[in-house]
């Protein structure tokens, strides 16, 4: 289980949000990586991870620098009673994958197990760590998201909400549900074409404060 808050903002707020977090000295500042995700579905309709009773997402990634190169396959899920509280609490399981095997990982995904690939996304991602918290700043192609997730061990939802008040945030304004609904919603309210497939040089809606 892990706690974690999303706030999106436009891509004007980029350099101001570095700044930000540049300035608490309590957190370390990481390499800015890109990130390739693919998200897939279960083979057999009934047990689909977008359906209400499970909302899940399967996630293959691959993330890249000039100094790492490393892939993962993650499990997310929304539990039930996560609304009962201003901070999102998940349920999440990564298995780190070697970056050479990132083809037959795919293949075997799409081939063998017949699992049905819904969508893809890129992003550049910067990560602020301490022991406690990893607070990421996603550049997505319409726009930047903030997030705060919880990384102690006793897993404190209290450490996201003194991030949240340190950086002026409202936890109100957070945003609760998936990246996947927040990129639809803009699509419907801007009239722009939804793509499964979400990268750079594709016409893209914005986030609008």
């Amino acid at each position: 289980m892990e706690y974690e808050v999303r706030f999106y903002f436009s891509k004007d707020s980029l350099k101001d949000l570095i700044s930000k977090l540049k300035n608490i000295k309590e957190l370390t500042m990481n390499d800015r990586c890109y990130e390739k995700t693919i998200q897939y579905d279960h083979p057999c309709k009934n047990n689909s991870f977008y359906s209400k009773e499970i909302d899940g997402r399967f996630r293959f990634r691959i993330t890249k620098s000039d100094k790492i190169s490393k892939c993962k396959i993650s499990w997310k899920k929304r539990l039930s009673d996560t609304t009962k509280s201003d901070i999102n609490k998940e349920e999440e399981i990564e298995v780190n994958v070697d970056y050479n095997d990132y083809n037959n990982l795919i293949s075997i995904l799409e081939n063998i197990l017949k699992m049905k690939r819904i969508e893809s996304y890129e992003r550049y991602r910067t990560t602020f760590t301490n022991s406690d918290v990893e607070i990421s700043i996603d550049e997505y192609p319409f726009g930047i998201a903030l997030e705060i997730e919880s990384k102690s061990e006793k897993n404190n939802p209290d450490i996201i909400k003194y991030f949240v008040d340190i950086l002026n945030l409202n936890i109100k304004d957070a945003y609760r549900l998936s990246f996947d609904d927040k990129y639809s919603s803009l699509c419907k309210e801007q009239n722009i074409k939804y793509y499964k497939d979400i990268t750079f040089d594709k016409p893209m809606p914005d986030v609008k404060e």
